[in-house]
């Protein structure tokens, strides 16, 4: 007993220091995750569009920044619909918002760039 409260004397300040020095650099676990990764190495690349994409954003009044900034960036990969094997480029579904989605977004993420496939507003 005498040596667990010597663990917990020096462990619980040490876990709040390091609490708050890795806070303060904003630090966090949350990229580590396969959607965040996804999502991070997706908006680094440059962005193209199908035809049928342009279409839709114009029949739907949305434009790039929208898309990029919005439905990638806050949307959520629907890794069971998406083929993140698939070689040389593997593509993806996002739907936007998580909850009630109103847009799905397929795309391919080749090493260079992404090809936005299609857009579908759902509700």
């Amino acid at each position: 007993m005498k040596k667990l409260k010597f663990y917990a004397i020096g462990f619980i300040p040490g876990l709040l220091i390091v609490f708050f020095i890795l806070n303060k650099k904003g630090a966090s676990c949350s990229g580590y995750l396969p959607n965040s990764r996804v999502i991070a190495e997706t908006l680094s690349k440059e962005f193209t569009y199908t035809e049928e994409v342009k279409n839709a954003m114009n029949a739907y009044k949305i434009d790039e920044k929208f898309v990029k900034d919005s439905i990638i960036t806050n949307g959520k990969v629907d890794f069971d619909r998406s083929h993140a094997q698939k070689k040389p480029c593997p593509d993806y579904l996002i739907i936007y918002p998580e909850k009630k989605p109103a847009y799905e977004i397929t795309f391919e993420k080749c090493e260079e760039n992404v090809t936005v496939k299609t857009l579908k507003k759902l509700n």
